[in-house]
């Protein structure tokens, strides 16, 4: 739809009789109102913190799926076009459509030919070596299965890393071997990448994660809000329960009432009914595993021989009580 731009200029004057500068430059321009293009600030923290945990988490379910050390690095978060971000993938590269519940709309995981290869190799006993060869055909049954595998890998360490950010759900919907057939966004619509370099053995692969950003706009508050990275970098649940554990463990108190001292010459003319002199010291320290606690006075209550804590060996600061970990 295009619109001129329209002036406040009398029909009976020239149209550049005594304009400002910038009225006497203004032209019309056309306005397409459907093509409007989202506005994506930039930074997210708490996408950044998630990436970062995917990262550490990724790293042991693929050594759990291949038994080795995979080094895996990830790129800084890219927003783009759909149409920007599909023409710089390799061929070939399988197209995995994935949902991202409650959020609406689908995400798209790609893996390149070079990591399917990769994990094809370790999967079955390769030395990392002989790099195999996909190009000019579709993926085979074994390399699909691999794939598969990987997609699982990577859905369940992807909904760990958002656990304590926000209940996403990533799951598996379907494989295409082509990108025509992957709609996620038009392709003048903007998407979320993340990429992730993979190496196993002496070759390297990329996995990429591509989110359309309409998709994240109902948690955009969450993406930008830099509480919610501290909150996940400290981890707050996981220190409050830790806490409250601590805190309910049982310990034992030992307070030494005397110590005599005796020689072994008496120690050996010792019969029943003999008593052990010893002399009470005006305090006793309340001890925990050889660490005193508290000084005390020795006495009885309630016809029980007990313990009166006078003085606290340790201060009483928050730090030490573990005040500032509590929520």
């Amino acid at each position: 739809m295009s619109e001129p731009l329209v002036t406040d200029t009398p029909a009976d004057e020239p149209a550049d009789a005594e304009s400002p500068p910038l009225m006497a430059d203004a032209t019309a321009r056309d306005i397409d109102l459907s093509e409007g293009e989202r506005l994506v600030r930039k930074p997210m923290p708490a996408l950044e913190a998630v990436n970062d945990r995917f990262l550490r988490n990724l790293r042991v379910g693929l050594f759990q799926l291949i038994r080795r050390s995979p080094e895996v690095a990830i790129d800084p978060v890219q927003v783009q076009r759909f149409s920007e971000f599909a023409g710089a993938l390799p061929a070939p590269a399988s197209f995995n459509l994935v949902s991202m519940l409650p959020l609406r709309g689908s995400a798209v995981v790609i893996c390149d030919g070079a990591l399917v290869s990769a994990l094809v190799d370790a999967l079955y006993g390769g030395a990392g070596k002989a790099k195999g060869t996909i190009e000019g055909r579709d993926f085979s049954p074994t390399e699909q299965r691999v794939i598969q595998r990987l997609i699982g890998v990577v859905c369940a360490e992807y909904n760990k890393a958002w656990l304590e950010l926000y209940p996403l759900n990533m799951a598996h919907q379907r494989s295409e071997a082509h990108l025509q057939f992957v709609t996620i966004a038009a392709p003048a619509e903007m998407v979320v990448a993340t990429t992730l370099r993979i190496t196993v053995g002496g070759f390297e692969g990329t996995l990429r994660i591509c989110t359309p950003y309409a998709a994240l706009e109902p948690i955009r508050d969450v993406l930008y809000g830099a509480q919610h990275a501290k909150a996940l970098a400290e981890d707050r649940r996981w220190v409050n329960l830790l806490t409250r554990e601590i805190q309910a463990a049982e310990i034992t108190l030992m307070a030494e009432i005397g110590r005599p001292e005796l020689t072994v010459e008496q120690l050996l003319t010792m019969k029943r009914g003999d008593f052990i002199p010893f002399d009470r010291p005006s305090r006793i320290a309340l001890a925990v595993d050889g660490t005193p606690l508290f000084n005390c006075q020795f006495g009885t209550h309630n016809a029980r021989y007990a313990l009166s804590i006078e003085e606290c060996l340790r201060g009483e600061q928050s730090h030490w009580l573990g005040g500032l970990h509590v929520g």
